[in-house]
């Protein structure tokens, strides 16, 4: 029987990872780049990947370092390559695992970028001076449209601090008239129920009713497009939110969909809900990938002590 080529059981891998485990598009992209960068650079040290030492594998995270990819960028290579490897032992391909010895590069935990409450409320206040503006200018239905898919986006990300993945692939249904919360299915294919908020509604309501005058309220996503995938992209989505921004004056560099699902979690937080409650609404497999947000809770312990305990401001 032929050997498998290296190519084919990368592949074979990332199906794997994508119909057992339920890994999302983007995953299994970053799988398929990674391995195909190691994968390289094991043909130019004129060997493969069953038959691959532990020395090649640290050569390979040393010329990552050489490089100068961040210590995360590595530690994600290394990731990939530790569970292509640990796949490759359970179907019997090999009988070793040359990954498993290999250091992951040490890393920080660098607190995520936040937006002050201020910040996100003249953020989506633009959003709705320019949805204004574009109803009362005597814009065409498809440009009042998306003023109020931008005031809708906005609202709902930060209503409930959804991935920008899940946010933009919203199904139609999630819309229904009268829902309060909404069904999100998340990484790994696990469920969430995230509340909406009064404004979120409002402004789906809003968003919906202009989507139906524009002749364009048809199809399964709640913010369609012509884009290959039949919804607003991500990339899209982003690149609305960055000229936001600009236009409000705020800093653009600093704001992305991400960073506003940061402030989500840290603004409710900093507002009295409790760690465990925020991470089932990020969709957080393991509380300690919420953890990140404990700088907080300390602060706001500190304001706690500092306001409330009889003996915090003796002279």
């Amino acid at each position: 029987m032929a050997k498998p080529s290296d190519t084919s059981l990368a592949e074979a891998f990332v199906e794997m990872m994508s119909v057992e485990r339920g890994a999302a598009g983007n995953t299994t992209e970053a799988y398929t780049r990674d391995l195909d960068a190691y994968l390289a650079a094991l043909a130019r040290r004129k060997t493969d990947v069953l038959a691959a030492s532990e020395d090649d594998v640290s050569a390979y995270m040393s010329s990552l370092s050489r490089r100068g990819l961040a210590a995360t960028t590595s530690a994600r290579h290394l990731s990939a390559i530790k569970q292509f490897h640990r796949f490759l032992l359970a179907e019997h391909l090999r009988a070793d695992d040359p990954a498993h010895g290999v250091a992951r590069p040490r890393t920080g935990r660098p607190l995520p970028r936040d937006m002050s409450e201020a910040d996100v409320t003249r953020l989506i206040a633009r959003a709705y001076v320019e949805a204004e503006e574009a109803a009362q200018g005597r814009s065409t239905d498809f440009v009042q449209t998306r003023a109020l898919r931008f005031v809708c986006l906005i609202e709902i990300l930060y209503a409930t601090g959804l991935r920008v993945s899940e946010l933009v692939s919203l199904p139609r249904v999630a819309a229904l008239p009268g829902r309060e919360v909404l069904a999100i299915v998340g990484k790994g294919g696990r469920e969430r129920l995230v509340p909406l908020t009064e404004p979120a509604r409002l402004a789906t309501d809003a968003y919906l009713a202009a989507l139906a005058r524009s002749g364009r309220d048809t199809g399964r996503w709640l913010f369609p497009s012509s884009a290959a995938q039949g919804h607003l992209t991500r990339q899209r989505f982003g690149q609305d939110l960055k000229a936001f921004a600009a236009r409000a004056g705020l800093v653009t560099e600093k704001i992305s969909p991400h960073v506003l699902r940061h402030a989500f979690a840290s603004h409710l937080l900093a507002h009295g809900a409790d760690l465990r409650s925020v991470q089932q609404m990020l969709g957080h497999a393991d509380i300690s990938t919420t953890q990140i947000y404990t700088h907080v809770l300390d602060e706001r312990l500190k304001r706690l002590v500092n306001d409330h305990h009889p003996l915090a401001n003796r002279k």
